[in-house]
């Protein structure tokens, strides 16, 4: 974690690996309430100082994983967008590739996530051999949803599912709901 490795550039960011100086964004991300608001739980300091030291060894393993999405102009990181295997056996296979995304909240409102999904959905299937992408989202997670939607995503009603993750003491966010696109929907409608 000493040095960041760019992973996919576009216009106004960078998506690469995590350093250590990113985890105070890190750790303000993962305690937000603005942020977790459709998560049953924030994380602590050391909780999220593990999973990010987790994120990073994703990315070592197989390429995918939840890159930091930092500002090219100032080198600032602002949040994670990222494709993973979203490990939820009986609702998806288990090679089947997840799109997700979470940004500190003051930087909201400047189009950052859709443009780092689109540049990750170009990376899944013109250098990936991924077939089809899904994000998934508690249904009344309307942010989230916009995004999907922004990017060419289509809701597939008949994949939605209750979170098996999500305690039954917090039943309005069980519900999600499923984007998918696949590759040749993406081709179709990227322009020439």
């Amino acid at each position: 974690m000493s040095q960041r490795v760019a992973i996919v550039e576009t216009p106004r960011l960078i998506l690469g690996t995590w350093l250590k100086t990113d985890r105070d964004l890190f750790r303000e991300i993962n305690a937000d309430p603005k942020v977790m608001e459709f998560f049953p739980f924030r994380r602590s300091h050391e909780e999220a100082d593990a999973f990010l030291g987790k994120l990073n060894g994703m990315m070592s393993e197989d390429g995918l994983g939840f890159y930091a999405l930092v500002l090219k102009d100032t080198q600032e990181p602002v949040g994670f967008c990222g494709l993973s295997h979203p490990n939820l056996p009986g609702i998806f296979p288990d090679d089947i590739v997840e799109i997700g995304w979470r940004l500190a909240t003051r930087f909201w409102g400047n189009g950052y996530v859709t443009e780092a999904a689109k540049a990750l959905l170009e990376q899944a299937f013109s250098r990936r051999d991924v077939d089809i992408v899904v994000s998934f989202a508690v249904e009344t997670n309307h942010r989230s949803t916009s995004v999907m939607q922004r990017l060419g995503m289509s809701r597939r009603r008949e994949l939605d599912f209750s979170h098996p993750r999500v305690p039954d003491t917090h039943p309005h966010l069980k519900r999600h709901v499923v984007y998918t696109v696949s590759k040749d929907e993406w081709q179709a409608r990227r322009p020439a």
